[in-house]
């Protein structure tokens, strides 16, 4: 039962994002997602899904749904505003280097969200993550401050409040 409902979650998932990125739902379209979901369902299932039951939890898909449109609409927003601000001012103010930020979370979905959620904000990168020390080397474009715990909450809180909810 493990492996069946572990195939349709992740079939669900690359049929939404087929849907989506495809923006049609033209009658091949929805048979070329039908066909490709449930091979990619079938043969990575047990691999990729080790807990059905998280995938199918509603608290848990409202909360992704939240951090997507949040992440796109609020967390991007500012960073390229802040990336274009520097590049426009005559003097290009950066204060460039690698600070470590701490995470606090426990499974690696959770952590490559967080992990990703920086790298794709502009400003900011990981260059390494220590998965001993629970901890991301973030390239940050500018360093507001060298201690951790405050890095973590200029680079990432946000990013982990909702990754916790999401996959922990």
């Amino acid at each position: 039962m493990n492996r069946a409902l572990s195939s349709i979650a992740v079939a669900l998932l690359v049929f939404i994002v087929y849907i989506v990125f495809s923006g049609s739902l033209s009658t091949y379209d929805l048979l070329t997602a039908i066909i490709t979901s449930a091979v990619i369902g079938g043969l990575t299932g047990t691999f990729v899904v080790s807990n059905p039951y998280k995938a199918f939890n509603l608290f848990r898909m409202v909360y992704a749904i939240i951090y997507f449109f949040r992440y796109m609409l609020i967390n991007e927003v500012k960073a390229h505003a802040d990336v274009v601000k520097r590049i426009l001012h005559p003097k290009m103010p950066i204060n460039p280097g690698i600070v470590k930020v701490p995470y606090h979370v426990e499974s690696d979905y959770a952590m490559a969200l967080i992990a990703n959620s920086i790298t794709n904000t502009p400003g900011t990168v990981v260059v390494d993550v220590d998965k001993k020390d629970k901890c991301f080397f973030v390239h940050w474009i500018d360093v507001k401050t060298l201690e951790p715990e405050e890095a973590r909450i200029y680079i990432s809180k946000v990013f982990e409040h909702y990754s916790k909810k999401i996959f922990d």
